[in-house]
């Protein structure tokens, strides 16, 4: 192995990728093993991966209504040659205007996107990369809140040579971003001497599932304007918000902010979660900076999206009456399923941050931590993929600073396979509780016998000469409720 890796680039051979991390590897557990509920019902329910499954039968219902939509069949086969030979990496025309009005519209159309500002990538992945290689150099840096994607680990850092610095938020006000968090993380980087180039964020939030109000998205822009950084917003979750409040873009701030210097605001989006298409690679890079443009659009040549699949993309989008029923029965189909996990595990006293967006919720099992330690959270999740048999992906993985959480994805799967889930997570928590509460019993059983060990101990000292009594000891001693001086045994002789 050694010889054959002296053949390969230091980028090859080094792990940069992240797949060491125990969010792939909760994966590859489920890969091994991936329930099935005829042939595999003990296996594993996959949990970790943030797929929007819920509303395929509208999609496939408009295929089946515009066949024409598609090269590959007798309605749109005229338009195979003119789609096969198409490679001008700006996209279709059509395609763009479709994706630019679609952005507009899962924002409440409050704001306008312009079509020519559109970028193709290879799915969000790509456009990070993308953005990465466009606005930093090696060794550069960006911030990012905790908890964030693992995958951005992969995404900005493998191949660019650029580093992620997380700014540490805490849940004890839920895990907002705060202008002192940003300024320590700054001040970190400086006194480190690392070059900042600009601020990370995801909004509506991976893993947490909550949305960034109006006044610290505008604090994110005035924290940039003053560093004089750039600000890449991850925008892809922007049609899963089910519920008030109500969704805001950092388009509507740069609209409302004049001052603000808009060569450094820049965002990610894709088709993958909020029309649940991670497989056609469907990543848009939209900036308002005129060099970022051209640069990424050149970028692009290395993972544009499929004339094929951009023209499919460019019928459905562009029909109106079918996306608003689309985008709203998709939003009332994950508000029900947040609500049936959420409740349910709230039957056992597992809660979860309070969110109303995204694939997924951020659950809360620190109570059943030996301890506070990311060992103990590693512990905790060997349990439940190796014997509840569910891959929910560990907080530490995404680089959360309090032991306990876990991502839990609800949208990949039937509802069966839901309510198995479900069934799964409540009664491994009812005996984690029952395995408490003996734990508890036999710690009194054990005080107890230690107490009267003690009683006895007080008799024989009783029939000695000199005795120890409260009133001789020293007023700085503090007794120990397990002291033979404070049980109750000895108070009653007392």
């Amino acid at each position: 192995m050694a010889f054959v890796n002296n053949l390969l680039s230091k980028m090859a051979i080094s792990d940069g990728h992240g797949e060491n991390s125990p969010y792939f590897d909760g994966w590859k557990a489920y890969d091994s093993d991936p329930f099935h509920s005829v042939e595999n019902p003990q296996g594993v329910i996959q949990m970790g991966l943030a797929e929007n499954q819920l509303c395929f039968d509208l999609i496939q219902e408009w295929i089946l209504k515009n066949p024409k939509a598609s090269i590959c069949t007798s309605e749109g086969v005229d338009e195979f040659k003119d789609t096969a030979i198409f490679q001008d990496y700006h996209g279709l025309p059509e395609f763009r205007d479709a994706i630019a009005k679609f952005m507009a519209k899962v924002r409440g159309n409050t704001v306008t996107f312009d079509p020519d500002r559109v970028v193709m990538s290879g799915g969000a992945t790509g456009a990070h990369e993308t953005m990465a290689f466009c606005l930093a150099d090696p060794g550069d840096a960006f911030l990012v809140p905790t908890p964030y994607y693992p995958g951005f680990d992969r995404d900005l850092r493998w191949r660019t040579g650029v580093k992620l610095l997380p700014v540490v938020c805490e849940s004890c006000n839920d895990f907002k971003i705060t202008r002192e968090a940003l300024e320590e993380a700054y001040q970190k980087a400086v006194e480190s001497n690392i070059n900042v180039k600009g601020l990370l964020i995801t909004n509506p939030s991976n893993p947490l599932g909550t949305i960034l109000d109006r006044d610290t998205l505008q604090s994110l822009v005035d924290f940039i304007n003053e560093k004089n950084i750039h600000l890449i917003c991850d925008e892809i979750y922007a049609a899963t918000v089910f519920t008030k409040p109500m969704y805001v873009s950092i388009a509507e701030i740069l609209e409302e902010d004049k001052k603000c210097n808009r060569d450094l605001i820049h965002l990610v989006y894709s088709l993958s979660k909020d029309m649940g298409f991670p497989g056609f690679r469907i990543g848009i890079i939209y900036s308002y900076n005129d060099s970022v443009v051209n640069t990424a659009r050149k970028m692009s040549s290395f993972g544009l999206v499929s004339t094929q699949t951009q023209r499919l993309i460019a019928n459905m989008l562009s029909d109106d009456t079918f996306i608003d029923q689309y985008v709203s029965e998709s939003r009332k189909r994950l508000a029900a399923r947040h609500g049936v996990f959420t409740r349910g595990l709230m039957q056992v006293r597992v809660g979860n941050l309070q969110g109303n967006a995204g694939l997924f919720f951020w659950m809360d099992l620190r109570r059943l931590l030996k301890d506070s330690t990311v060992e103990a959270e590693m512990e905790l999740w060997r349990v439940i993929i190796n014997e509840v048999k569910l891959n929910v992906s560990p907080g530490s993985s995404f680089h959360c600073s309090e032991p306990g959480w876990f991502r839990v994805c609800y949208a990949n799967m039937d509802n069966e396979t839901m309510r198995i889930a479900l069934r799964r997570i409540k009664k491994f928590v009812l005996q984690a509780d029952e395995r408490q509460v003996t734990a508890k019993k036999q710690t009194w059983h054990k005080d107890l016998k230690l107490s009267l060990s003690f009683r006895r101990c007080d008799d024989t000292i009783l029939m000695t000469p000199r005795m120890v009594t409260p009133h001789m000891m020293s007023p700085h001693v503090v007794v120990s409720p397990h002291s033979p001086l404070a049980s109750p045994l000895v108070r009653a002789r007392n």
